[in-house]
């Protein structure tokens, strides 16, 4: 398969003879995506940790910066005079931003987690003040000042940040939703997308938009999701909204939804990438993953290896003179031990975060390229 439109393309270089999972490119003006792939998350313009320099030299292709992060602060207005997020954080590569609306509706919301620790959808001290068509009226969390993000002012700032990849503007529902508020949330996310690819053509510049495929875990509003987002020409597809609470819920919502994706076009999964959710989840033929389970995992001393998560901060690890991981080339495991990283972890060094970090992204990259290997052999 092969899509081109402007300045963004991609190409299935292999569909495996074993599943749905396939290896392709994807192309944008800073460079090449190989998929499938993982991809980072930098909330505020940083992986937290790490720099944008040193998470080239991993080799992490594609990273995620967070909209909703961002307008707040710096504000798209500061990122725009520096001339886009590449310049502002000094990133070559391909960046994917997101339309800020997750952040906002898990405010309003909750998360999953909360909610099925029976909090329902009851608003917490939520800073969302009012969901209304035009777009959703919240409260900055830094400063106490009123912002209005719609599919307008989503895009916007997306083009004020210049990321190679938009996402459209979508409301989250709650997991527990009653069926008539979910077919409402439904059906005003997709009229949000269409406002929000109307704003993109009216400015297209060299960015790609991907819409949102929705319906919670109802399978039929998923296949009608993908009916209704193919009429448009959104250059990739996002799989969010509510994935289920457990990973079998997911897996199930996959095998209803990605056979009615459009072939040629990439997708990607939001906010899933860790490692067990992503080898089940490439056989559907899932291109990109976002996460920031790696860095996350990092900070709390847990090392992925191939003989599974080690955490360091264990008390066994105090004399532990090996490298986290002997075939592993990355700047920690060449040149600091086990045991050293445990005493940066006991004393709260900084450091800690820096190396674990680098490891668990090093891992990431090195992993997705043994899976493409995998697929090629049709091994998936």
């Amino acid at each position: 398969y092969y899509f081109h439109h402007m300045h963004f393309q991609f190409e299935v270089l292999h569909q495996s003879k074993k599943s749905s999972a396939r290896v392709g490119r994807i192309h944008t003006p800073h460079g090449i995506i190989d998929t499938p792939n993982f991809v980072g998350v930098g909330t505020n313009g940083t992986m937290k940790a790490l720099d944008y320099v040193s998470v080239e030299e991993i080799g992490l292709q594609l990273m995620f910066c967070n909209t909703y992060h961002l307008v707040l602060q710096p504000g798209p207005e500061v990122v725009r005079a520096a001339g886009g997020l590449h310049r502002y954080i000094n990133r070559k590569m391909p960046l994917i931003t997101d339309s800020g609306g997750f952040q906002v509706f898990s405010l309003a919301y909750g998360s999953v987690a909360d909610e099925l620790k029976s909090r329902g959808t009851k608003k917490r001290e939520s800073s969302v003040l009012k969901i209304s068509e035009e777009g959703v009226l919240f409260r900055s969390y830094i400063d106490g000042s009123k912002i209005l993000l719609t599919p307008e002012t989503s895009i916007a700032a997306q083009k004020d940040f210049g990321a190679d990849i938009m996402i459209t503007f979508d409301e989250l529902p709650p997991y527990h939703i009653g069926e008539r508020q979910l077919k409402e949330s439904f059906d005003r996310t997709h009229r949000w997308q269409k406002r929000s690819l109307q704003a993109h053509k009216n400015d297209p510049r060299k960015q790609a938009l991907y819409a949102v495929i929705h319906g919670g875990v109802d399978w039929e509003l998923r296949r009608q999701s993908c009916s209704i987002l193919r009429e448009d020409d959104y250059e990739g597809f996002a799989i969010g909204g509510s994935l289920g609470k457990t990973k079998e819920e997911m897996y199930q919502l996959l095998v209803h939804t990605t056979p009615h994706l459009p072939k040629e076009k990439p997708n990607h999964l939001l906010g899933i990438g860790d490692l067990t959710s992503v080898i089940a989840a490439i056989p559907f033929g899932i291109d990109t993953f976002d996460s920031s389970y790696p860095t996350k995992m990092a900070r709390h001393g847990v090392l992925l290896t191939h003989d599974g998560p080690l955490n360091v901060t264990k008390g066994e690890h105090k004399k532990n003179f090996t490298p986290i991981s002997p075939s592993c080339s990355c700047y920690a495991c060449k040149n600091f031990t086990v045991a050293y990283l445990n005493h940066l972890f006991k004393a709260k060094e900084l450091l800690a975060y820096t190396l674990a970090t680098i490891h668990n992204l090093t891992f990431m990259v090195e992993k997705m390229k043994s899976l493409r290997e995998d697929i090629f052999m049709d091994k998936i």
